[in-house]
């Protein structure tokens, strides 16, 4: 019995990997990703049934097939079909609408490929010695469908507090602990077609703030701009901290039932900002609400759901736990108390948790309600108490396997940020450092935050900037506006690892400290040109620098064996020079090559070392194959900067 690959045998026959599978369901085999395990003759009863499809364009599906089954077979994003099926067939549908045949056959016509159903005595014809050999292949994931986690981001007085109220009163408040309303920020919404969790965050100050950490909990933002008011400068640093987070936008014009409403005014201001609705042929999607009346408010919710279905959020309730802090306190009554959002597996009541160097028991755990509750899955806001301090926003949480683990790793974790906060601190962002920067993390982007006196500078400043450019590195101006830099823009600059610059204005002193506690660099001009040249000269630092090979050794396999938690280890005799661990390899086998990439590990006995040479044996792992044979030869080499 081996490995068989789907992709290998879709080039094979001519066929889409689409295709390759259908005929695997048919047959009653499992597959796990790309690869399925077959015996030999049960191949043959495979790739004999791909032999009768080849250079056909069939899909083998079962009765009642769903948008996503059909998008599987076909190759193709789901959200693609979904609108195929609404402009061309006018037909709306979700990923889980099971499609009539006649339907579904125009569907796939388009696309240049009919349908061959299955019947009911298709699986009895599959032999059971196939399906029974698939046993040691790995189940389905259980990844499930989860609630998607929205926040709404927006101008102080344009409505988001009371559209967030609006939501809560009308969707949770009847079933509110005891009539008493509580603030954990976060809770949900349940309706007909699904849940959705919102988290309360007192606006895109802390959403940003929580991305800095490395934290990106938001799968939707809802951006509300008041009907009678447009763009106002916290719209715009809204949509400049969505568009850095990179999730999908929905527009909420709100006040809608004001006399001086004017919601086609909104959609032309959003064009201005790159922001292109649907109603003027783009891809985000906007809602006429009003926070006072409730109009729209289901249509909005409508919407997000619609969202979250293209985006096909899932996530395992039964796999390793992981969440991450919404927000966190420290109460005088009941300690550290700290709103949790789930995001993988499921937490319950007594589980051991570190919290970055928090650590502790959960020893009462209640929802948005206020109810008690024992346990929460995916997407489920959740308030506990058993820390031992207050953790940070945007801090990951993590299981442990008891809680005198969780105690020792807390407190590793505090030393070793105490350890590099003298050491080292947070690496600075800056213009003169970008080139290394560059290097070590590869970016390809200098993004920059523009601050000015005037609009009119504004303009020309990211004008001028958007013109800076070459083939291998991207000025990206990701947010600019009139006045100093704010400690807002020094979030920003954060999260998106950018610069701050400011033409004709400086920021005070408060801000300064800010910029210099996140290590986000601000540099401030009063001559235009000296701006731009500054810039242009960090590109320039940016560019790639050229390379050459260097050979570092070979080595000859001469026994392939299997370690329990290792893997496949290739046993290897190192011939010439030396073999490093993370080196760059190539593998021949019989004078070709068959594996470009790395070397993942090095062992010598059982332990792992950072380099053999010649004449010594080791144990040899590549990064992600392990395709490997006896005779085949590794050569490892390093690409040597060179110096003009």
């Amino acid at each position: 019995m081996s490995s068989n690959s789907i992709a290998t045998l879709a080039k094979e026959f001519e066929i889409t990997p689409g295709q390759v599978t259908s005929v695997l369901s048919e047959l009653g085999v499992l597959f796990d990703g790309d690869e399925f395990v077959a015996e030999a003759d049960e191949l043959s009863i495979i790739k004999e049934t791909l032999g009768e499809q080849r250079g056909q364009k069939v899909l083998v599906l079962a009765p009642g097939a769903n948008v996503r089954d059909i998008a599987a077979s076909l190759d193709k994003q789901p959200q693609d079909l979904i609108k195929d099926l609404l402009l061309k067939h006018k037909t709306p549908a979700q990923l889980t609408t099971s499609l009539a045949p006649e339907v579904a056959e125009k569907l796939a016509g388009g696309y240049g490929f009919s349908i061959k159903w299955q019947v009911a005595e298709t699986k009895t014809e599959a032999p059971k010695k196939l399906i029974a050999s698939t046993a040691a292949v790995k189940p389905i994931s259980g990844a499930q469908h989860r609630p998607p986690v929205v926040t709404i981001m927006g101008h102080v007085d344009h409505g988001k507090t009371s559209l967030l109220d609006y939501i809560r009163k009308t969707r949770v408040v009847d079933k509110e602990h005891g009539g008493i309303t509580q603030h954990i920020g976060a809770y949900q919404v349940e309706l007909p077609e699904g849940k959705i969790t919102f988290l309360d965050t007192p606006g895109h100050a802390a959403f940003t703030a929580m991305r800095a950490r490395g934290a990106q909990v938001t799968d939707i933002a809802i951006l509300v701009v008041a009907a009678d008011d447009g763009l106002m400068p916290q719209t715009l640093e809204a949509i400049g901290h969505i568009k850095a987070a990179g999730v999908p936008m929905v527009i909420a014009i709100n006040k809608i039932d004001k006399p001086s409403a004017n919601p086609d005014k909104v959609m032309q201001m959003l064009m201005a900002q790159e922001v292109v609705v649907e109603a003027y042929g783009g891809q985000v999607g906007s809602v006429n609400v009003s926070a006072l009346t409730g109009e729209g408010v289901p249509a909005l919710l409508e919407r997000i759901l619609l969202e979250a279905e293209l985006l096909d959020l899932k996530a395992d309730p039964r796999g390793d736990f992981r969440g991450v802090v919404i927000e966190a306190k420290l109460d005088k009554g009941r300690g550290a108390v700290a709103t949790i959002l789930v995001q993988e597996g499921t937490l319950k009541i007594s589980d051991s948790i570190v919290v970055g160097s928090a650590f502790g028991k959960i020893k009462a755990m209640t929802d948005y309600t206020g109810a008690s509750i024992k346990e929460a899955g995916p997407s489920v806001p959740v308030e506990i108490l058993g820390l031992n301090e207050v953790p940070g926003a945007g801090d990951k949480v993590e299981a442990a396997e008891n809680e005198k683990v969780a105690r020792a790793i807390g407190e590793q974790r505090a030393t070793e940020a105490r350890d590099k906060s003298l050491m080292t601190g947070k690496r600075k962002i800056s213009l003169g450092d970008l080139r290394r920067q560059m290097d070590e993390e590869d970016v390809k982007n200098l993004n920059l935050i523009v601050k000015a006196d005037v609009q009119g500078s504004v303009e020309a400043v990211r004008g001028l900037l958007e013109k800076v450019k070459n083939d291998e590195v991207e000025v990206k101006v990701i947010y600019a506006g009139v006045g100093q830099p704010s400690e807002s823009d020094i979030l920003l600059a954060s999260a998106a690892g950018g610069i701050i610059v400011g033409f004709n204005v400086k920021a005070d002193a408060k801000t300064k400290t800010e910029a210099e506690r996140a290590k986000v660099e601000i540099r401030s001009y009063n001559v235009i040109y000296e701006l731009i040249e500054d810039i242009e000269a960090a590109v320039k630092g940016m560019l790639a620098p050229k390379f050459e090979e260097h050979g570092l050794g070979t080595a000859e396999i001469r026994l392939v064996f299997k370690l329990t938690r290792a893997g496949f280890v290739a046993g290897s005799y190192v011939q010439e020079g030396m073999i490093k661990r993370g080196a760059e390899c190539r593998v021949r086998r019989a004078g070709e090559i068959v594996y470009t990439g790395k070397i993942d590990s090095l062992k010598h006995i059982k332990q792992d070392v950072r380099e053999m040479t010649a004449g010594q044996e080791c144990g040899i792992q590549f990064e992600n194959w392990t395709d490997f044979k006896e005779g085949d030869l590794v050569e490892a080499f390093e690409m040597v900067q060179i110096m003009d």
